[in-house]
Protein backbone atom coordinates (compact mmCIF):
# COMPACT_ATOMS: atom_id res chain seq x y z
CA UNK A 1 0.00 0.00 0.00
CA UNK A 2 2.85 2.36 0.87
CA UNK A 3 4.53 1.59 -2.47
CA UNK A 4 1.33 2.36 -4.34
CA UNK A 5 0.88 5.65 -2.47
CA UNK A 6 4.46 6.68 -3.21
CA UNK A 7 3.94 6.20 -6.93
CA UNK A 8 0.68 8.10 -6.78
CA UNK A 9 2.38 10.84 -4.77
CA UNK A 10 4.99 11.27 -7.45
CA UNK A 11 2.21 12.08 -9.91
CA UNK A 12 0.16 14.21 -7.54
CA UNK A 13 2.96 16.24 -6.02
CA UNK A 14 5.45 16.51 -8.87
CA UNK A 15 5.32 20.16 -9.95
CA UNK A 16 3.62 20.53 -13.27
CA UNK A 17 1.98 17.08 -13.16
CA UNK A 18 -1.47 18.41 -13.93
CA UNK A 19 -4.05 17.22 -16.38
CA UNK A 20 -3.15 18.34 -19.87
CA UNK A 21 0.35 19.56 -18.93
CA UNK A 22 2.43 18.56 -21.94
CA UNK A 23 5.11 21.26 -21.82
CA UNK A 24 8.63 20.23 -20.74
CA UNK A 25 9.46 20.84 -17.06
CA UNK A 26 10.73 24.31 -16.24
CA UNK A 27 13.65 25.08 -13.98
CA UNK A 28 11.66 24.85 -10.73
CA UNK A 29 10.07 21.58 -11.78
CA UNK A 30 13.47 20.09 -12.55
CA UNK A 31 14.67 21.01 -9.07
CA UNK A 32 11.67 19.53 -7.22
CA UNK A 33 11.79 16.27 -9.17
CA UNK A 34 14.51 15.36 -6.67
CA UNK A 35 11.91 15.26 -3.90
CA UNK A 36 10.88 11.70 -4.79
CA UNK A 37 14.27 10.25 -3.93
CA UNK A 38 14.73 12.58 -0.95
CA UNK A 39 11.40 11.87 0.72
CA UNK A 40 12.36 8.76 2.79
CA UNK A 41 15.14 10.77 4.43
CA UNK A 42 12.74 13.62 5.20
CA UNK A 43 10.15 11.23 6.60
CA UNK A 44 12.73 9.82 9.01
CA UNK A 45 13.81 13.32 10.03
CA UNK A 46 10.22 14.35 10.71
CA UNK A 47 9.59 11.36 12.98
CA UNK A 48 12.79 12.06 14.88
CA UNK A 49 11.96 15.73 15.36
CA UNK A 50 8.40 14.88 16.40
CA UNK A 51 9.67 12.57 19.15
CA UNK A 52 12.26 15.01 20.51
CA UNK A 53 10.64 18.46 20.89
CA UNK A 54 12.19 21.14 23.08
CA UNK A 55 10.53 24.11 24.76
CA UNK A 56 11.10 27.73 23.76
CA UNK A 57 14.62 28.98 24.64
CA UNK A 58 15.69 25.35 25.24
CA UNK A 59 16.11 24.27 21.59
CA UNK A 60 19.81 23.42 21.85
CA UNK A 61 19.66 19.86 20.44
CA UNK A 62 17.10 20.77 17.80
CA UNK A 63 19.25 23.69 16.63
CA UNK A 64 22.31 21.43 16.48
CA UNK A 65 20.42 18.99 14.21
CA UNK A 66 19.45 21.80 11.85
CA UNK A 67 22.99 23.18 11.81
CA UNK A 68 24.44 19.75 11.06
CA UNK A 69 22.12 19.30 8.07
CA UNK A 70 23.05 22.68 6.62
CA UNK A 71 26.80 22.12 7.04
CA UNK A 72 26.54 18.81 5.22
CA UNK A 73 24.94 20.68 2.31
CA UNK A 74 27.79 23.19 2.05
CA UNK A 75 26.24 26.13 3.93
CA UNK A 76 28.38 28.39 6.11
CA UNK A 77 26.65 27.95 9.46
CA UNK A 78 26.56 30.10 12.60
CA UNK A 79 24.85 28.91 15.78
CA UNK A 80 23.59 30.64 18.92
CA UNK A 81 22.26 33.73 17.16
CA UNK A 82 19.74 35.36 19.49
CA UNK A 83 19.67 32.29 21.74
CA UNK A 84 19.63 28.95 19.92
CA UNK A 85 19.14 30.53 16.50
CA UNK A 86 20.83 28.99 13.47
CA UNK A 87 21.89 30.88 10.32
CA UNK A 88 23.16 29.11 7.21
CA UNK A 89 24.44 31.05 4.20
CA UNK A 90 24.95 29.60 0.72
CA UNK A 91 26.37 32.04 -1.83
CA UNK A 92 25.82 31.15 -5.47
CA UNK A 93 26.90 34.08 -7.57
CA UNK A 94 25.30 37.50 -8.10
CA UNK A 95 21.56 37.73 -7.55
CA UNK A 96 18.90 38.33 -4.89
CA UNK A 97 19.33 37.32 -1.27
CA UNK A 98 16.43 35.13 -0.13
CA UNK A 99 15.77 34.14 3.48
CA UNK A 100 13.85 30.97 4.36
CA UNK A 101 12.81 30.72 8.00
CA UNK A 102 11.68 27.87 10.21
CA UNK A 103 10.78 27.88 13.89
CA UNK A 104 12.37 25.33 16.23
CA UNK A 105 10.40 25.16 19.48
CA UNK A 106 7.71 22.85 20.82
CA UNK A 107 4.88 23.46 23.29
CA UNK A 108 4.09 22.30 26.85
CA UNK A 109 1.32 20.02 25.58
CA UNK A 110 0.77 16.32 26.26
CA UNK A 111 0.44 14.36 23.03
CA UNK A 112 -2.70 12.23 22.77
CA UNK A 113 -2.58 11.17 19.11
CA UNK A 114 -1.66 7.54 19.77
CA UNK A 115 0.82 7.62 16.89
CA UNK A 116 3.70 5.11 17.05
CA UNK A 117 6.13 8.04 16.93
CA UNK A 118 4.22 10.20 19.43
CA UNK A 119 6.24 12.45 21.69
CA UNK A 120 6.81 11.26 25.24
CA UNK A 121 9.26 14.06 25.97
CA UNK A 122 9.16 16.11 29.16
CA UNK A 123 11.10 19.21 30.23
CA UNK A 124 11.36 21.76 33.01
CA UNK A 125 9.56 24.99 32.16
CA UNK A 126 10.65 28.48 33.25
CA UNK A 127 9.13 27.96 36.70
CA UNK A 128 10.94 24.66 37.20
CA UNK A 129 7.84 22.53 36.73
CA UNK A 130 8.13 19.29 34.77
CA UNK A 131 5.80 19.46 31.74
CA UNK A 132 5.10 17.27 28.71
CA UNK A 133 6.38 18.64 25.39
CA UNK A 134 4.92 18.21 21.90
CA UNK A 135 5.26 19.79 18.46
CA UNK A 136 1.56 20.63 18.64
CA UNK A 137 1.92 23.59 16.26
CA UNK A 138 3.72 21.67 13.53
CA UNK A 139 7.18 23.17 13.89
CA UNK A 140 8.51 19.68 13.14
CA UNK A 141 6.73 19.99 9.77
CA UNK A 142 8.28 23.41 9.22
CA UNK A 143 11.80 22.19 10.01
CA UNK A 144 11.50 19.13 7.77
CA UNK A 145 10.18 21.23 4.88
CA UNK A 146 13.01 23.74 5.48
CA UNK A 147 15.66 21.01 5.37
CA UNK A 148 14.07 19.47 2.28
CA UNK A 149 14.05 22.81 0.48
CA UNK A 150 17.65 23.57 1.47
CA UNK A 151 18.69 20.14 0.20
CA UNK A 152 16.99 20.48 -3.18
CA UNK A 153 18.37 23.98 -3.72
CA UNK A 154 21.91 23.05 -2.65
CA UNK A 155 21.89 20.09 -5.04
CA UNK A 156 20.70 22.26 -7.94
CA UNK A 157 22.98 25.30 -7.76
CA UNK A 158 23.21 25.31 -11.54
CA UNK A 159 19.51 26.24 -11.67
CA UNK A 160 19.59 29.50 -9.68
CA UNK A 161 21.78 32.45 -8.70
CA UNK A 162 21.95 34.56 -5.58
CA UNK A 163 22.40 34.03 -1.85
CA UNK A 164 20.28 31.67 0.21
CA UNK A 165 19.99 32.47 3.93
CA UNK A 166 18.43 29.69 6.02
CA UNK A 167 17.23 30.90 9.44
CA UNK A 168 16.27 28.46 12.20
CA UNK A 169 14.53 30.63 14.77
CA UNK A 170 14.02 29.82 18.45
CA UNK A 171 11.22 30.87 20.80
CA UNK A 172 8.47 31.58 18.27
CA UNK A 173 5.85 30.34 20.70
CA UNK A 174 6.87 33.05 23.14
CA UNK A 175 6.88 35.72 20.43
CA UNK A 176 10.47 36.68 21.19
CA UNK A 177 12.76 34.62 18.95
CA UNK A 178 12.69 36.85 15.85
CA UNK A 179 13.33 39.98 17.92
CA UNK A 180 16.21 38.26 19.69
CA UNK A 181 17.85 37.23 16.41
CA UNK A 182 17.42 40.71 14.93
CA UNK A 183 18.85 42.27 18.10
CA UNK A 184 21.83 39.92 17.79
CA UNK A 185 22.64 41.34 14.35
CA UNK A 186 20.81 38.97 12.00
CA UNK A 187 20.62 41.62 9.27
CA UNK A 188 24.04 43.12 10.03
CA UNK A 189 26.24 40.04 10.58
CA UNK A 190 24.69 38.14 7.68
CA UNK A 191 23.45 39.19 4.21
CA UNK A 192 20.25 41.20 4.58
CA UNK A 193 17.57 39.48 2.50
CA UNK A 194 15.71 41.05 -0.38
CA UNK A 195 12.84 38.65 0.36
CA UNK A 196 11.80 36.43 3.29
CA UNK A 197 9.60 33.34 2.98
CA UNK A 198 8.12 30.84 5.42
CA UNK A 199 5.44 28.15 5.54
CA UNK A 200 3.09 27.20 8.36
CA UNK A 201 0.98 24.08 8.50
CA UNK A 202 -2.79 24.53 8.70
CA UNK A 203 -5.15 22.45 10.84
CA UNK A 204 -8.14 23.65 8.81
CA UNK A 205 -6.98 23.04 5.22
CA UNK A 206 -6.68 19.75 3.32
CA UNK A 207 -3.22 18.29 2.78
CA UNK A 208 -2.10 18.87 -0.78
CA UNK A 209 -3.39 22.44 -0.81
CA UNK A 210 -1.79 25.80 -0.04
CA UNK A 211 -3.54 28.90 1.24
CA UNK A 212 -2.37 32.49 1.11
CA UNK A 213 -3.71 35.69 2.65
CA UNK A 214 -3.00 38.99 0.89
CA UNK A 215 -1.74 41.91 3.00
CA UNK A 216 -2.68 41.59 6.71
CA UNK A 217 -2.76 37.88 7.51
CA UNK A 218 -2.24 37.63 11.28
CA UNK A 219 -2.81 40.05 14.14
CA UNK A 220 -0.58 42.12 16.31
CA UNK A 221 -0.67 40.82 19.88
CA UNK A 222 -0.38 43.02 22.96
CA UNK A 223 -0.49 41.87 26.57
CA UNK A 224 -1.91 44.54 28.88
CA UNK A 225 -1.66 44.44 32.68
CA UNK A 226 -4.00 46.73 34.63
CA UNK A 227 -3.95 47.15 38.41
CA UNK A 228 -6.96 48.93 39.93
CA UNK A 229 -6.60 50.39 43.42
CA UNK A 230 -9.15 50.69 46.20
CA UNK A 231 -9.28 51.08 49.95
CA UNK A 232 -9.66 47.78 51.71
CA UNK A 233 -11.69 46.96 54.78
CA UNK A 234 -14.35 44.75 56.34
CA UNK A 235 -17.03 43.38 54.05
CA UNK A 236 -19.67 44.38 56.57
CA UNK A 237 -18.78 48.07 56.28
CA UNK A 238 -18.41 48.78 52.54
CA UNK A 239 -19.16 52.47 53.07
CA UNK A 240 -15.79 52.80 54.77
CA UNK A 241 -13.94 51.35 51.76
CA UNK A 242 -13.40 51.86 48.05
CA UNK A 243 -14.21 48.43 46.62
CA UNK A 244 -11.72 47.56 43.79
CA UNK A 245 -13.70 44.41 42.90
CA UNK A 246 -16.76 46.47 42.02
CA UNK A 247 -14.44 48.89 40.24
CA UNK A 248 -12.95 45.98 38.26
CA UNK A 249 -16.41 44.71 37.30
CA UNK A 250 -17.40 48.10 35.94
CA UNK A 251 -14.08 48.49 34.14
CA UNK A 252 -14.23 45.08 32.46
CA UNK A 253 -17.76 45.80 31.25
CA UNK A 254 -16.73 49.21 29.93
CA UNK A 255 -13.76 47.68 28.09
CA UNK A 256 -16.13 45.63 25.96
CA UNK A 257 -17.54 48.79 24.40
CA UNK A 258 -14.16 49.67 22.93
CA UNK A 259 -14.42 47.10 20.14
CA UNK A 260 -18.21 47.23 19.79
CA UNK A 261 -18.60 51.03 19.83
CA UNK A 262 -15.27 52.79 19.27
CA UNK A 263 -13.91 50.82 16.32
CA UNK A 264 -14.90 50.76 12.67
CA UNK A 265 -16.76 47.43 12.28
CA UNK A 266 -14.74 46.74 9.13
CA UNK A 267 -11.44 46.91 11.04
CA UNK A 268 -10.87 43.60 12.88
CA UNK A 269 -9.94 43.70 16.56
CA UNK A 270 -10.28 41.60 19.70
CA UNK A 271 -10.05 42.65 23.34
CA UNK A 272 -10.20 39.83 25.88
CA UNK A 273 -9.83 40.04 29.66
CA UNK A 274 -8.26 36.67 30.34
CA UNK A 275 -7.45 37.00 34.03
CA UNK A 276 -8.85 38.84 37.06
CA UNK A 277 -7.36 38.47 40.55
CA UNK A 278 -8.27 40.23 43.78
CA UNK A 279 -9.12 39.45 47.37
CA UNK A 280 -8.33 36.67 49.81
CA UNK A 281 -11.49 36.00 51.85
CA UNK A 282 -15.28 36.27 51.75
CA UNK A 283 -15.58 39.19 54.14
CA UNK A 284 -12.51 41.23 53.23
CA UNK A 285 -12.60 44.01 50.66
CA UNK A 286 -9.09 44.08 49.13
CA UNK A 287 -6.85 47.01 48.34
CA UNK A 288 -6.37 46.14 44.65
CA UNK A 289 -7.44 43.96 41.74
CA UNK A 290 -5.23 42.90 38.84
CA UNK A 291 -6.51 42.38 35.27
CA UNK A 292 -4.68 40.74 32.34
CA UNK A 293 -5.83 41.51 28.80
CA UNK A 294 -4.91 40.45 25.29
CA UNK A 295 -5.45 42.96 22.49
CA UNK A 296 -5.33 41.90 18.84
CA UNK A 297 -5.66 43.96 15.68
CA UNK A 298 -4.14 44.40 12.23
CA UNK A 299 -3.57 48.08 11.54
CA UNK A 300 -1.25 50.11 13.80
CA UNK A 301 -3.78 52.94 14.14
CA UNK A 302 -6.48 50.52 15.34
CA UNK A 303 -4.05 49.03 17.85
CA UNK A 304 -3.16 52.47 19.19
CA UNK A 305 -6.80 53.57 19.52
CA UNK A 306 -7.66 50.46 21.54
CA UNK A 307 -4.67 50.82 23.86
CA UNK A 308 -5.47 54.50 24.41
CA UNK A 309 -9.11 53.66 25.15
CA UNK A 310 -8.08 51.06 27.75
CA UNK A 311 -6.04 53.68 29.58
CA UNK A 312 -8.79 56.31 29.33
CA UNK A 313 -11.51 53.99 30.62
CA UNK A 314 -9.44 52.53 33.47
CA UNK A 315 -8.55 56.03 34.69
CA UNK A 316 -12.12 57.34 34.35
CA UNK A 317 -13.68 54.40 36.18
CA UNK A 318 -11.11 54.70 38.95
CA UNK A 319 -11.84 58.39 39.37
CA UNK A 320 -15.59 57.77 39.34
CA UNK A 321 -15.19 55.16 42.09
CA UNK A 322 -13.12 57.50 44.26
CA UNK A 323 -10.02 55.37 43.96
CA UNK A 324 -7.15 56.67 46.10
CA UNK A 325 -4.74 56.48 43.15
CA UNK A 326 -4.69 56.16 39.39
CA UNK A 327 -4.51 52.66 37.91
CA UNK A 328 -1.24 51.11 36.89
CA UNK A 329 -1.21 50.10 33.20
CA UNK A 330 1.61 48.35 31.33
CA UNK A 331 1.67 47.08 27.75
CA UNK A 332 3.95 44.37 26.44
CA UNK A 333 3.94 43.83 22.70
CA UNK A 334 4.06 40.16 21.76
CA UNK A 335 4.20 40.31 17.99
CA UNK A 336 3.40 42.91 15.33
CA UNK A 337 0.76 42.21 12.69
CA UNK A 338 1.94 39.87 9.94
CA UNK A 339 1.71 41.59 6.57
CA UNK A 340 2.20 39.63 3.34
CA UNK A 341 3.85 41.89 0.77
CA UNK A 342 1.39 42.09 -2.19
CA UNK A 343 3.99 42.20 -4.99
CA UNK A 344 5.98 39.30 -3.57
CA UNK A 345 2.83 37.31 -2.88
CA UNK A 346 1.64 37.73 -6.47
CA UNK A 347 4.89 36.30 -7.79
CA UNK A 348 4.81 33.39 -5.36
CA UNK A 349 1.13 32.70 -6.01
CA UNK A 350 1.70 32.46 -9.77
CA UNK A 351 4.62 30.07 -9.20
CA UNK A 352 2.53 27.84 -6.94
CA UNK A 353 -0.35 27.72 -9.39
CA UNK A 354 2.09 26.43 -11.99
CA UNK A 355 3.46 23.88 -9.52
CA UNK A 356 0.34 22.58 -7.79
CA UNK A 357 -2.52 23.59 -10.09
CA UNK A 358 -4.97 26.43 -9.52
CA UNK A 359 -7.54 24.34 -7.55
CA UNK A 360 -4.90 23.60 -4.90
CA UNK A 361 -3.80 27.22 -4.35
CA UNK A 362 -6.47 29.16 -2.51
CA UNK A 363 -7.12 32.42 -0.74
CA UNK A 364 -7.26 31.82 3.01
CA UNK A 365 -8.82 33.82 5.83
CA UNK A 366 -6.89 36.20 8.07
CA UNK A 367 -6.66 35.07 11.68
CA UNK A 368 -6.35 36.87 15.00
CA UNK A 369 -3.47 34.61 16.00
CA UNK A 370 0.05 36.00 16.17
CA UNK A 371 3.32 34.96 14.46
CA UNK A 372 6.66 36.62 15.07
CA UNK A 373 7.74 36.04 11.46
CA UNK A 374 6.10 39.47 11.18
CA UNK A 375 9.21 41.01 12.78
CA UNK A 376 11.25 40.50 9.60
CA UNK A 377 8.71 42.42 7.55
CA UNK A 378 8.71 45.22 10.09
CA UNK A 379 12.50 45.31 9.78
CA UNK A 380 12.07 46.27 6.13
CA UNK A 381 12.17 42.94 4.27
CA UNK A 382 9.28 42.08 1.90
CA UNK A 383 7.89 38.88 3.42
CA UNK A 384 5.30 36.20 2.75
CA UNK A 385 4.04 33.37 4.98
CA UNK A 386 2.06 30.58 3.28
CA UNK A 387 -0.30 28.06 4.90
CA UNK A 388 0.22 24.41 3.90
CA UNK A 389 -2.80 22.16 4.49
CA UNK A 390 -2.20 19.34 6.98
CA UNK A 391 -5.58 17.57 7.25
CA UNK A 392 -6.09 14.21 5.54
CA UNK A 393 -8.37 15.11 2.61
CA UNK A 394 -11.22 12.67 3.35
CA UNK A 395 -11.31 13.77 7.00
CA UNK A 396 -11.33 17.39 5.89
CA UNK A 397 -14.18 16.74 3.47
CA UNK A 398 -16.21 14.90 6.11
CA UNK A 399 -15.64 17.68 8.66
CA UNK A 400 -16.80 20.24 6.09
CA UNK A 401 -20.01 18.28 5.49
CA UNK A 402 -20.80 17.54 9.14
CA UNK A 403 -19.55 20.76 10.71
CA UNK A 404 -17.39 18.74 13.09
CA UNK A 405 -14.43 20.62 14.53
CA UNK A 406 -11.04 19.15 13.66
CA UNK A 407 -8.18 19.06 16.21
CA UNK A 408 -6.63 22.52 16.18
CA UNK A 409 -3.06 23.67 16.38
CA UNK A 410 -1.83 23.55 20.00
CA UNK A 411 -4.09 20.52 20.63
CA UNK A 412 -2.66 17.26 21.95
CA UNK A 413 -4.69 15.53 19.23
CA UNK A 414 -3.22 17.45 16.29
CA UNK A 415 -1.58 15.05 13.83
CA UNK A 416 -0.70 16.21 10.29
CA UNK A 417 -1.30 13.98 7.28
CA UNK A 418 2.43 13.42 7.22
CA UNK A 419 3.46 12.53 3.66
CA UNK A 420 1.08 14.79 1.77
CA UNK A 421 1.88 17.70 4.07
CA UNK A 422 5.64 17.31 3.83
CA UNK A 423 5.67 16.83 0.06
CA UNK A 424 3.42 19.82 -0.52
CA UNK A 425 5.42 21.92 1.93
CA UNK A 426 8.76 21.21 0.24
CA UNK A 427 7.27 21.80 -3.21
CA UNK A 428 5.73 25.07 -2.02
CA UNK A 429 8.80 26.53 -0.32
CA UNK A 430 11.16 25.41 -3.10
CA UNK A 431 9.06 26.89 -5.90
CA UNK A 432 8.55 30.10 -3.92
CA UNK A 433 12.31 30.45 -3.35
CA UNK A 434 13.19 29.73 -6.96
CA UNK A 435 10.66 32.32 -8.12
CA UNK A 436 12.58 35.11 -6.38
CA UNK A 437 16.15 33.83 -6.67
CA UNK A 438 18.12 34.80 -9.74
CA UNK A 439 18.17 32.71 -12.91
CA UNK A 440 21.43 31.43 -14.40
CA UNK A 441 22.66 33.16 -17.52
CA UNK A 442 21.93 31.02 -20.60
Amino acid sequence: MLRRFSLLSLLLFMPGARAGAAEPPDMAQRVTQGLQGLYPELDALYRQLHQTPELSTQEEKTAAKMAERLRALGFTVTQKVGGHGVVGVLRNGPGPTVMLRTDLDGLPVEEKTGLPYASKATAKDASGQSVPVMHACGHDVHMTVWVGTATLLARAKDQWRGTLVMVGQPAEEQGMGARAMLADGLFQRFPKPDFALAVHDSATAAAGTVEFVPEYAMASVDSVDVTLYGKGGHGAYPHLTVDPILLAARTVTAFQAIVSRERDPLEPAVLTVGSIHGGTKHNIIPDEVKLQLTVRSYKPQVRQRILSAIERIAKAESEAAGSPRAPSISVTEGTPALYNDPALLKRVQDALVRALGAPNVRVGRPTMGGEDFAEYGRAGVPSVLLWVGAVEPSKHQEAQKSGTALPSLHSGLFAPDRERTLRTGVTTLTHAALEVLGRPTP
